[in-house]
């Protein structure tokens, strides 16, 4: 599996068109381009291209959702 940083995971934000939507959560880099959730890579206030491991303490759903979309990586620590 491909490995990638913060930096690569960044351009994976939502911002340019027809580019894949990423983020990382617990080390694993998840592909949300197709999750209507994810619309021009912001899920409510979260960003995607970055890792949001630390906002599902916040959010009002469980990790459980994350089996829904396709995993494409790591997270290189």
């Amino acid at each position: 599996m491909k490995k990638f940083t913060i930096s690569e995971l960044k351009k994976f934000d939502g911002s340019a068109p027809g580019k894949p939507i990423y983020f990382a959560f617990k080390g694993k880099v998840y592909d949300a381009t197709n999750s209507p959730l994810f619309a021009d890579g912001m899920h409510f206030e979260h960003p995607a291209g970055c890792d949001l491991t630390e906002y599902l303490e916040e959010s009002p759903h469980g990790e459980e959702v994350m089996e829904e979309l396709p995993v494409v990586g790591d997270l290189a620590v």
